[in-house]
């Protein structure tokens, strides 16, 4: 019996993975260095409209996936001129 495959979209590319796998197993597929990333937190998940979501989460198919790097944000800096 054949195994069964979810294709996934991750940065615009096409992507089949086991049934089962999570979004981050989709990345990890594709661009094993931006899996080590969103594992790090120096970059995140996001759906097709930028929207962040788990990358842990349960992948279906036809997903659309982007990479993005996380931002800091600049210190809170209430009272300077």
């Amino acid at each position: 019996m054949e195994a069964i495959e979810v294709r996934a979209f991750v940065n615009e590319r096409g992507v089949s993975v086991p049934a089962g796998s999570t979004a981050l197993d989709a990345v990890r597929a594709l661009l094993p260095a931006s899996a080590d990333e969103i594992t790090a937190g120096t970059a995140r998940l996001t759906d097709s409209r930028g929207l962040p979501v788990d990358a842990h989460q349960a992948l279906v198919n036809g997903a659309i996936y982007r990479v993005v790097p996380v931002r800091e944000r600049l210190a809170d800096t209430d009272g300077a001129a």
